[in-house]
């Protein structure tokens, strides 16, 4: 009973506290929607400038292909290498497609001819993109020539679409559209609820601190595990609240394939969450403030974010850092999350992710149970 009523005393702290339902209700919605379709490694509306001494029908075709195309936009056409340079050295254009003089009469008489492409290579990520689009339009231009006989049957190529001996045949796995969205969605609703989680489980604590009730509460017979438990129980239980807010916004507004059996979402949410309370709790011990709290909180989560695989892949980063990465609990539930939602990934291919989470649940609340002191 002494836990009932400590569980009803914070679940009418929650709901009286202004700040705290937005985070819970607000929070987790505008975040999803907001990170989902701003972190899109998609590039598109490269500025591009086109350099054309040909100015023949060919030149005038293959240009049309990147007009139509969506991750470029012509910002200028000319005649002069050096002014379209300028634009990539004030950061105006992104790539520059050069068309040399001769160019149809290149793929005309010799069945092949040479175009340049100039990136600009300060992201070196959205240069190797840009590279692969030209690329993959510059081969389809090729390839349309010969489909349609243009040149009297020649074997047309352009410099880089060499036809090649081997040729493969692709299929998309689990994402066939290629959508980021659906990659993103899982992993962001993952670090959503475990960064919320451990926010509010550190504030919580401290701000009984700062007003004076939790000296009101060390001083009766209460038992340290039932302070534990009514502290952890209403954060536990708004975890699960938050994972079917969050699931439902995926599916009604991404359409993210939900693969996976959802009492193994729950029930891994549920074995999860004493990873990020137990973290809180143990911020909270060493913390005098929510201020402290808080930016205690982030430095830590920060880190977290940023390795747990959700924006770059674990394997491309070095191997001390991989290592390192073991100890990231958010890395254990983004990894849980798309194995689910979007391979169906089963108990079986999850368990060591589990056992993992449960033993990281159990060293952090020792130490936070460890670290709390009631005085009496």
């Amino acid at each position: 009973m002494t836990v009932f009523y400590l569980l009803q005393k914070e679940f009418l702290q929650i709901f009286r506290n202004k700040t705290m339902l937005p985070l819970i209700v607000v929070m987790p919605i505008f975040q999803m929607l907001l990170l989902s379709f701003a972190a899109n490694y998609e590039v598109q509306n490269l500025a591009m400038s086109i350099v054309d001494h040909d100015l023949s029908p060919a030149s005038r075709q293959l240009t049309a292909k990147f007009e139509g195309n969506h991750h470029f936009r012509i910002r200028e056409t000319t005649f002069s290498q050096k002014q379209a340079l300028e634009g990539i050295s004030t950061n105006q254009t992104d790539l520059i497609l050069e068309i040399p003089a001769g160019f149809e009469r290149d793929l005309a008489r010799e069945g092949h001819a040479s175009v340049a492409l100039s990136m600009n290579a300060i992201d070196a990520q959205k240069a190797g993109l840009a590279g692969t689009y030209a690329g993959g339009i510059i081969r389809d231009f090729s390839q349309e020539l010969v489909e349609r006989g243009q040149w009297a049957g020649e074997n047309v190529t352009l410099s880089s679409t060499k036809p090649a001996v081997v040729e493969v045949v692709y299929s998309n796995w689990y994402n066939p559209k290629l959508d980021y969205k659906t990659f993103m969605v899982p992993g962001i609703l993952g670090e959503i609820v475990s960064l919320i989680i451990c926010f509010l489980t550190a504030m919580n604590i401290v701000r009984e601190r700062e007003i004076g009730t939790i000296e009101q509460l060390n001083v009766t017979p209460i038992r340290k595990w039932q302070f534990i438990a009514g502290k952890f129980i209403p954060f536990w239980i708004i975890s699960l609240v938050i994972m079917t807010v969050g699931l439902a916004v995926g599916k009604l507004v991404f359409d993210i394939p939900l693969l996976g059996s959802l009492w193994l979402v729950f029930g891994y949410t549920a074995a999860f969450m004493p990873c990020v309370m137990g973290l809180g709790f143990l911020i909270s011990n060493f913390a005098d403030t929510q201020q402290q709290a808080m930016f205690t909180a982030w430095f830590f989560l920060l880190i977290f974010i940023l390795m747990c695989g959700l924006f770059t892949p674990v394997e491309s980063m070095p191997h001390w850092a991989q290592v390192v990465n073991k100890l990231n609990p958010i890395a254990y539930f983004v990894e849980f999350m798309r194995l689910v939602l979007l391979k169906g990934a089963g108990f079986a291919e999850i368990k060591n992710n589990l056992f993992a989470v449960l033993g990281y649940a159990a060293v952090v609340n020792g130490l936070a149970v460890w670290t709390y002191r009631k005085r009496n």
